[in-house]
């Protein structure tokens, strides 16, 4: 019942927007990557995802980490560049709209 799923499909459109630089979408594939079997591949889009700013895939990168799926030199490249990401992002009307809507969010 529903839509058929077309997985060659969703592939082809999570690697076009990822080579558009769409953090999300890399951060999908590094999973059905890694989900096939194949962390090189899921370890380097991670790796990219976090060079974008993208928290989650700098997590990853943690947990492949202490996984020991990568070196210790490549996660500390990966965090650095993570870092370097996020401060080049940041910006005073930014920062004012995240204390706007942190304040006023529905608990």
């Amino acid at each position: 019942e529903g839509v058929e799923k077309d997985e060659a499909k969703e592939i082809y459109h999570l690697e076009q927007a990822a080579i558009r630089g769409h953090p999300d979408a890399r951060f999908q594939l590094a999973w059905k990557e890694g989900s096939c079997g194949r962390m090189k591949g899921s370890v380097k889009h991670w790796i990219i995802g976090a060079n974008l700013g993208h928290n989650s895939s700098i997590l990853a990168l943690k947990m492949c980490y202490q996984g020991g799926d990568m070196r210790k030199e490549d996660f500390a490249a990966a965090l650095r560049a993570h870092q370097a990401a996020v401060d080049a992002m940041k910006s005073p009307q930014r920062e004012a709209a995240a204390k706007f809507y942190g304040a006023n969010e529905v608990k």
